[in-house]
């Protein structure tokens, strides 16, 4: 046995290494689901800044620094312990917003949101600071209303860009600073699962906004 080890330490040490980079340090995610359409599609897989928000005792939660905090606007994955799972959504609230949705329409602050007329029906949405499109299905009732609600201090609220078609935090409720995981400012590289998997060449290294 030491002999195997001493002939593979190499390997078992990069194997560490890179297990460990990519615990605490950059990885990429899947998107499995619509719920972030038109800004992410099924199939793509996200590169992930694992240091964009702490510090973190690799395969661990455990923060050993807070670097910055989640922004309103960031693509952000969490592990979500209401809904089991990882997930991938974008920073709406944040500590101290007061946040209401009415047909769809958001409300931070009290200050209206403001929506201009994207291509193929879907609309810019104006954040503060930040503007991205979302998908919005005006007949769509389920989800477009609540609040006006205040995020509580160390929790955000979430939603799918996708907003009719998105279990966020009008399901499972504020997502607490200790389940984001990072940061995602691009898509890898992307898969069409309804072709045979090929490439999509025209989503590789594509900024998200």
């Amino acid at each position: 046995m030491k002999h195997f080890w001493m002939e593979n330490r190499s390997l078992f040490l990069f194997l560490a290494l890179m297990f460990c980079f990519r615990s605490a340090i950059a990885d990429w995610n899947d998107v499995p689901s619509g719920s972030m359409k038109p800004t992410l599609i099924e199939g793509d897989r996200i590169g992930l800044n694992k240091m964009a928000y702490d510090l973190r005792v690799p395969f661990t939660h455990i923060s050993l620094y807070k670097i910055a905090d989640p922004a309103r606007g960031d693509i952000a994955v969490f592990d979500s312990k209401v809904a089991d799972k990882r997930l991938v959504k974008r920073v709406i609230g944040v500590p101290g917003d007061t946040v209401a949705m009415q047909d769809n329409r958001l409300y931070i602050n009290g200050t209206a949101i403001t929506y201009t007329a994207a291509t193929n029906g879907d609309w810019l949405e104006h954040l503060p600071g930040k503007h991205h499109i979302v998908r919005l299905d005006p007949n769509a009732k389920t989800y477009a209303n609540f609040g006006p609600v205040t995020v509580p201090a160390n929790q955000y609220l979430m939603l799918g860009d996708n907003r009719d078609n998105s279990a966020d935090s009008r399901v499972i409720g504020f997502v607490p600073r200790s389940e984001f995981v990072g940061r995602s400012r691009s898509v890898v590289m992307s898969l069409d699962y309804e072709d045979y998997f090929l490439p999509r060449a025209e989503r590789f290294f594509h900024g998200l906004e």
